[in-house]
């Protein structure tokens, strides 16, 4: 039993193991209900290209909630970002070179994103707003921005599907999946920049000094500042590096579809949220999972397009959603303290009368002397 236990505990210290678990216990649930959408590739090049903008903000975010803060505002984030965007690029375009005219605008679109988180760091860190009220102030009050200055228009991007800084953020890639029977199947440029910042923010949360401060803050912000962290400086660089994050997302979820709306990103948050959530990372702060996060984000994607292709009612879906969520979120806690022997040992002996089971056990030694 120690070994096992020990097995357990091991297995536990992997990052990320019990999301992925889940999310290959999913996969195999969805090919033996729909074998005839789920062992084609078309439906994963589906899930990459649509998975890829909530997984970017979940990344973002996982470095928030590490810290024991929240950040409510992504949305409007995305929101304002893709409408800066879309204004830049119609507006230069007309007078120098489109690719130009794109690479300004994106420029643009990350310095306001920048510019939202920096102003939520500056009322967490620096005023003491909680940072819940600072955030959901922010996310209505940009979504508000966003709406009177598109005067509550959606705006077509109508020369960009051209365009060089929309083939390297969101082309496909050509000639790696080949399928004779339909044409030519391409992976989404997206995805690789997903799992690229995804590699790069590990090594920061993991690895650098930055993200060493993020989890002491989110443990003991006291214990933090004994240590020598500035807890209100990294706040603010937090939630700057998080709005940073929320208008990249912005952008290529506009390229993606070629189009503004002021609502975008709407209908986000608590996927996002959900995402994190069960990919590990504490709601207390002081434990963060970039790699949780990676696989509850392709969970949190492919659950309503799984069960809709197995053929179920679509009324059934925020239930399955529900029971995933859950078994994701007690695996990873029983994987994580190693509690998978003890667990077993409970269920095997739960139909035993009281007596039954005192007999097979040995009395403590206190027991025993009296």
């Amino acid at each position: 039993m120690k070994q096992v236990r020990s097995f357990i505990r091991l297995l536990g210290k992997i990052e990320g193991l019990p999301v992925a678990v889940v999310l290959v216990a999913l996969i195999v649930a969805f090919i033996i209900t729909a074998p005839d959408v789920f062992l084609k590739w078309r439906i994963y090049m589906s899930f990459l290209q649509t998975v890829s903008p909530p997984l970017i903000l979940g990344l973002g975010l996982t470095f928030v909630i590490t810290a024991g803060e929240i950040d409510l505002s992504f949305p409007a984030t995305v929101a304002f970002s893709g409408y800066v965007f879309t204004w830049s690029f119609r507006t230069f375009s007309e007078s120098v070179d489109p690719t130009v005219a794109a690479l300004g605008g994106l420029g643009l679109a990350l310095l306001a994103g920048a510019m939202v988180g920096y102003i939520n760091g500056i009322l967490v860190a620096k005023v003491g707003v909680p940072s819940i009220m600072a955030t959901l102030a922010a996310q209505f009050f940009w979504y508000g921005v966003t709406v009177l200055l598109a005067g509550g228009l959606q705006a077509a991007l109508k020369t960009i599907e051209d365009n060089y800084v929309h083939s390297v953020l969101t082309g496909r890639i050509y000639g790696v999946i080949p399928d004779p029977a339909r044409g030519r199947i391409g992976i989404p440029t997206q995805a690789l920049w997903a799992l690229g910042l995804a590699i790069v923010l590990w090594f920061i949360l993991n690895r650098h000094k930055f993200g060493e401060a993020v989890m002491f803050i989110g443990d003991n912000p006291n214990v933090a500042r004994v240590m020598g962290v500035n807890v209100e400086a990294t706040r603010i660089q937090l939630f700057t590096m998080m709005g940073t994050i929320a208008a990249f997302a912005g952008v290529i979820l506009t390229l993606e579809m070629r189009v503004f709306y002021p609502t975008q990103g709407q209908g986000m948050l608590l996927p996002v949220m959900a995402a994190v959530f069960i990919g590990g990372t504490s709601i207390a702060g002081g434990v963060g999972s970039i790699v949780g996060t990676f696989f509850g984000s392709y969970i949190i994607g492919s659950l309503e397009a799984g069960v809709v292709a197995t053929g179920i009612s679509g009324f059934w879906v925020q239930l399955v959603q529900g029971l995933v969520m859950g078994t994701s979120v007690v695996l990873n806690t029983i994987l994580g303290r190693g509690d998978i022997a003890v667990l077993s040992d409970r269920i095997r002996h739960w139909g035993m009368p009281v007596r039954a089971r005192l007999s097979g056990e040995a009395l403590p030694p206190d027991h025993g002397d009296r």
